[in-house]
């Protein structure tokens, strides 16, 4: 079984304003809603992808009840902790003007509803897969992810990590199946800049020295780099097409790879298809559906 862990998920409202002027009132020209935050997208793009998994995190309020109703329809298989104070949060995405985003802070998270999470994880097996993902409430442990490694260490656990900084830096001791910085993430951990597929390589290498099983960098219109297990490199321009929400694609090269792993055991198809998902959101309104990756996997293979 797969699950994601998505400690602070949103509901993400995404605008779109004609000619946005800073202190005035602005009226939206196109409106979207969204259960958003890094281990639902890869959820959902999972149930694209016909893998079944559970979400795990928590939600709060009328918002999370938003959420947990939204993923379900989609088909996701919600195992949500509701907490008491405060509300899941709602985060502002203007679309037209690229990047621009108000992001909420979240609900209280408790030691005990911390535990309660740890509880539940306390089920997961051998050739479970467990995907932790995004920012981490103020109110939690910044730590937490490295407890979770810990607890399940030896168990036989597939774990991805896709976070930043040292979130990422502090878990690699454990052995990650799997982690996904992009460039600017990668550079800053090293105290570098990465522009090119070819600087990215040795510092991807570097992050399997320091523990990590693979290292996949997204790198968006300059295409993506896995390090595998096995010791060998792959690399590939990004596929054609117009980009249209950026929104969760990296999110979904994480749910494509696992897809793909779990498909075939096969790095290449694995990066192919990680490739393959996250253009295909890029590409998108919204996620990507089963079909439209893979109709850009046929471009990428054939490349």
């Amino acid at each position: 079984m797969v699950y994601t862990v998505t400690f602070n998920p949103s509901l993400d409202y995404i605008v779109s304003v004609e000619d946005f002027r800073l202190g005035m009132t602005n009226r939206t020209s196109s409106e979207l809603i969204l259960p958003g935050g890094k281990g639902l997208n890869v959820s959902m793009v999972l149930g694209n992808l016909g893998i079944e998994n559970t979400a795990l995190g928590f939600v709060a309020g009328f918002t999370g009840e938003e959420i947990v109703r939204r993923i379900e329809e989609m088909g996701v298989k919600s195992d949500l902790i509701p907490v008491e104070n405060g509300i899941s949060r709602i985060n502002l995405k203007l679309k037209s003007i690229d990047g621009t985003e108000i992001n909420g802070c979240g609900p209280e998270i408790s030691e005990k509803n911390v535990e309660r999470l740890m509880t539940k994880l306390d089920v997961l097996k051998n050739e479970d897969v467990l995907v932790l993902a995004g920012s981490i409430p103020s109110s939690m442990p910044d730590d937490i992810y490295k407890k979770i490694m810990e607890r399940l260490n030896g168990r036989g656990v597939m774990i991805v990590v896709d976070a930043t900084k040292d979130l990422l830096v502090n878990v690699l001791e454990y052995h990650p199946f799997l982690v996904k910085p992009n460039n600017h993430e990668l550079g800053e951990i090293f105290h570098t800049e990465l522009k090119t597929r070819k600087e990215v390589i040795p510092y991807a290498k570097k992050m399997q020295e320091m523990g990590a099983a693979n290292v996949l960098v997204s790198m968006a219109g300059e295409g993506a780099v896995l390090a595998a297990a096995d010791g060998t490199v792959q690399d590939i321009p990004a596929p054609k097409g117009k980009l249209i929400n950026g929104v969760g694609a990296g999110d979904s090269m994480v749910a494509g790879f696992l897809a793909g792993w779990m498909e075939k055991r096969d790095y290449k198809h694995a990066f192919y298809m990680g490739v393959s998902a996250g253009s295909a959101s890029a590409f998108s309104e919204i996620l990507a559906t089963g079909k439209e990756v893979e109709a850009v996997y046929q471009q990428v293979v054939n490349q």
